[in-house]
């Protein structure tokens, strides 16, 4: 049996939430996802032993309060939140940072999909890896 997905997407931009979780029904409707809008709400979610852990974690790294930069930080420093896989989702461009996080416990660094195409497919990608 199949295991139903859930993930987490950190990001300050409602449209982009949209976006994103539109994509993500077309890659397979029953993943489940929440969407929040600021990294202190997602480590308050992660932290509550009553939610559901997320499979994954999409963390834009531009956002107000603490960043997704440090929001990583925080989820890997947590032994209960450490294994689950986060993907920076950001417009960032840059090869340093991504290299940086990545050495940060990120599991990938991917630069926001202009159109929903390509959400799909980067979705697509990175939910069909084989993940530890």
């Amino acid at each position: 049996m199949k295991k139903e997905l859930n993930i987490l997407l950190v990001d300050d931009d409602a449209d982009d939430r949209e976006l994103f979780f539109e994509a993500v029904k077309q890659v397979d409707e029953t993943i489940k996802g929440i969407g929040l809008s600021n990294g202190k709400d997602a480590l308050t979610y992660l932290r509550d032993e009553h939610n559901t852990l997320p499979d994954f974690i999409f963390l834009d790294l531009r956002m107000h309060g603490i960043s997704g930069e440090k929001c990583l930080h925080e989820i890997k420093k947590d032994s209960r939140l450490k294994p689950i896989p986060v993907i920076v989702y950001t417009t960032s461009r840059e090869s340093e940072e991504s290299a940086e996080l990545i050495r940060s416990g990120a599991a990938h660094f991917m630069t926001k999909p202009t159109f929903p195409d390509d959400i799909y497919y980067m979705l697509s990608v990175v939910l069909g890896e084989k993940w530890k």
